[in-house]
C-alpha cells in the first residue's frame, strides 16, 4: 500500500494558477490546493509502490515551470 505524500509548493510570483493548471494536467495527483501562508499550492500524491520517493517527483512534479520552492512531508501511518 502507498501511502501520500503531501507536497507543499511555492510559485514564483503570478504563476501559482499556471502551475496548478501544469500539476493537474500530469494527472499525479489525488488532491490539489490553493493555500495560504509561506507556500501557495499543497499536493497530495499517491507515489507507486516500488518507486523511488525522490526520482518520482523529480521526474514527474520538479519540471513544472513556475516552482520556485517546495516541502515535501512523507506520511507513514493512517490513524
Amino acid at each position: 500500500m502507498s501511502l501520500p505524500l503531501f507536497v507543499q509548493i511555492r510559485c514564483k510570483p503570478g504563476t501559482t494558477y499556471k502551475v496548478a493548471d501544469a500539476i493537474a494536467l500530469k494527472e499525479i495527483h489525488s488532491e490539489l490546493y490553493s493555500t495560504s501562508g509561506a507556500f501557495d499550492l499543497l499536493v497530495k500524491i499517491y507515489v507507486p509502490e516500488g518507486e523511488d520517493i525522490g526520482m518520482y517527483l523529480n521526474e514527474h512534479l520538479m519540471g513544472v515551470e513556475g516552482i520556485e520552492r517546495t516541502l515535501t512531508t512523507q506520511t507513514f501511518r493512517v490513524f
